[in-house]
C-alpha cells in the first residue's frame, strides 16, 4: 500500500491525478487496532484540473445519491464571529464509507475492497480575515456544494 500511494510502484500509482500524497501513520495506540507508526490513511492535495474533476464528480454523482445528506451543516447564527472557524478560509465535512461506492471510479471495483474507508473533505483557501467564511461558503456553493443550517 505505501508504495502505491507514494508512486514508488512500477506503474507510478496514480501520480497523474494526485499532486501531493502523504501517508498518515498512527501516533498512539488506540485499542487493539491502531498502533504507532502503522499506516492508517492517506492525505491528498488536489488543485488545478484534478480538483475541478473531483468537485464535479462529488456534486454530480456522489452527493445526490446520499439519502441522509442534506448539505454541509453550518454553525448556528448565534455562534461567535471571532472563532478560528469563522475567520479562516476553510470548510470541512465528512462522508460515510457507504458514500465511497457512489464514486464512478470505485463503483466498478467495489468488490475488490472488502472494507471501504470514509472520507474527510477540506476546502481550503489562503484568505484570512473577518467575514471570509461567508465569502468562502458562497464560492464553494458556486460549485453546487449544498449547505444547510440546523
Amino acid at each position: 500500500m505505501p508504495q502505491a500511494l507514494t508512486s514508488k510502484s512500477p506503474k507510478r500509482g496514480g501520480q497523474h491525478a494526485m499532486e501531493r500524497i502523504q501517508l498518515v501513520k498512527g501516533k498512539q495506540a488506540v485499542g487493539g487496532w491502531i498502533r504507532p507508526g502503522v499506516p492508517v490513511g492517506a492525505k491528498v492535495d488536489l488543485w488545478g484540473q484534478s480538483m475541478y474533476d473531483f468537485l464535479n464528480t462529488l456534486t454530480e454523482f456522489v452527493l445526490p445519491r446520499l439519502r441522509d445528506f442534506d448539505g454541509i451543516v453550518l454553525p448556528p447564527k448565534s455562534s461567535s464571529s471571532t472563532t478560528p472557524s469563522t475567520v479562516s478560509g476553510a470548510v470541512s465535512f465528512g462522508l460515510p464509507p457507504e458514500a465511497m461506492v457512489f464514486f464512478p471510479q470505485m463503483e466498478v471495483n467495489v468488490d475488490a475492497y472488502p472494507m471501504l474507508p470514509g472520507i474527510h473533505i477540506h476546502f481550503v483557501t489562503n484568505a484570512k480575515r473577518k467575514g471570509v467564511q461567508d465569502k468562502f461558503r458562497a464560492l464553494v456553493s458556486g460549485f453546487q456544494v449544498p449547505f444547510v443550517r440546523r
